[in-house]
């Protein structure tokens, strides 16, 4: 098993969309992901959230297998809408009693509550008046974030205030294979500025209200040319730019790479200065490397390709791949690490993998047994290349599960299984993994080492 510190903090991880269902419930408005499901084609199997793991009714019964878990936090996201169902306004109260409810029963079982402030569940009535492509709607995210730590500070052990803004307006924004499904391509950029905007003011709103723990969770992934090719190895430059740098320059360097600050909206330079307001720790995602080149027979992600990015994603060959066709490459994971680390130096603050996790559609057996060998392979492999890069001097601090449950995978619909525990989307009935399993013994074992 990887050998990890004895104060490695473990958790798991899922979002407020994907696991909560109760979509009319409890006073919550509605989000884009709502409006997004309702359009045809455009969830894999055409189903929603509407009641996705039914955790608005079942969270107690999914804290019960954290705590058999014995996890040290979980990384939860507050639906937006359930908030402020019209996005700014009126505060739904029932809606913060739920989270109220969850943090306390956390609190109970000894389980740190960690949240995320967003993921991609916007309100509608903000996306009618522009979304992310508005500033104000930065501006009212950080009023969000006022009033949520107003109710739940005393007892939120951490904060995120944004889950991977490069995925949410790449495929939000700009190729349309998530909601709010705009297909912008490069005119999608003012979004990043807007979410780093968002992001700073949010920081600022949460420290005020007393927040103990601030950072985000960025997607990032290594960046590999197509060929050796000059055009290649500058079409991978690129998108290394777009997709892992945008995000974070501006937050640990306080500013953004070459020429794209002339391409953003607002007054650049003095929103840099809140972009880069100070955070305590910094979220990684990951789940595989990327293959890019220049613009051919490669693919954008999705369908929906806006014709304007100057660069495609491109197979990678030799490895094993899950059932999503994703490479499994946990060498990958240490180069992110040692990559950031060596970009960021002394500015990159501790770091925390804040979702990592594969897809395997084992179901139960005839015996109730859900054999996930494959997904206990990419486990292991992945939390080893976590050592590694610790082995590396880079300061990672713990590690998330994704996910503790199967969930709505976006725009997959329930084709798609992460979790530990198998959820029947007939009956609702969680069913451990022998991940599951596996993931607890690691969690003793290093807490016993």
């Amino acid at each position: 098993m990887p050998q990890l510190p004895p104060d490695f903090q473990f958790g798991v991880a899922t979002s407020s969309y994907q696991i909560e269902g109760g979509v009319t419930e409890g006073g919550r408005g509605r989000s884009v992901w709502d409006d997004f499901c309702d359009r045809s084609g455009v969830i894999a199997d055409g189903s929603n959230g509407d009641v996705a793991c039914d955790s608005y009714h079942r969270f107690g019964e999914d804290i019960e297998l954290m705590s058999g878990l014995d996890v040290d936090a979980y990384r939860f996201s507050i639906a937006w809408p359930r908030v402020l169902p019209d996005g700014t306004g009126s505060v739904n109260q029932a809606g913060l009693d739920y989270y109220d409810r969850l943090v306390d029963a956390l609190c109970a079982k000894g389980i740190q509550p960690a949240a995320t402030l967003f993921h991609w569940d916007l309100p509608s009535a903000l996306e009618v008046d522009g979304g992310w492509l508005q500033r104000d709607t930065a501006e009212a995210f950080a009023d969000y974030a006022r009033i949520v730590i107003a109710r739940l500070g005393d007892r939120v052990s951490q904060w995120m205030t944004l889950n991977e803004p490069n995925v949410f307006t790449s495929l939000g924004y700009s190729t349309g294979i998530h909601a709010p499904g705009r297909t912008l391509g490069l005119y999608a950029l003012p979004v990043a500025h807007h979410l780093m905007l968002g992001h700073g003011l949010a920081v600022s709103a949460l420290r005020a209200g007393g927040a103990r723990s601030v950072g985000l969770a960025g997607n990032h992934t290594v960046v590999w040319p197509r060929s050796d090719s000059e055009a290649d190895r500058g079409a991978a430059e690129l998108f290394d730019t777009m997709w892992n740098r945008i995000y974070t320059d501006p937050i640990l360097l306080g500013r953004y790479p070459e020429g794209i600050a002339a391409v953003m909206p607002g007054p650049v330079d003095i929103d840099l200065s809140v972009i880069s307001a100070p955070i305590d720790f910094y979220g990684v995602n990951y789940y595989n490397p990327t293959c890019v080149g220049i613009p051919g027979n490669g693919s954008n992600i999705g369908a929906n390709v806006a014709s304007d990015l100057p660069f495609d994603h491109y197979p990678i060959t030799g490895y094993p791949v899950t059932d999503f066709g994703w490479p499994v490459v946990p060498q990958g994971l240490t180069d992110v690490l040692t990559m950031l680390k060596e970009r960021y130096g002394d500015r990159l603050p501790p770091v925390y993998i804040t979702e990592n996790g594969a897809c395997y559609n084992d179901g139960p057996d005839a015996n109730g047994v859900v054999a996930d060998t494959g997904r206990i392979d990419y486990y292991n492999s992945h939390i080893r290349a976590v050592a590694d890069a610790i082995d590396l001097g880079v300061d990672v601090r713990g590690y998330f599960a994704w996910s503790l449950l199967d969930n709505f995978e976006w725009a997959e619909g329930y084709s798609k299984r992460f979790g530990l525990v198998h959820v029947d989307f007939d009956t609702l009935v969680r069913t451990p993994k022998q991940s599951y399993a596996w993931y607890a013994d690691l969690i003793a074992r290093t807490k016993q080492a």
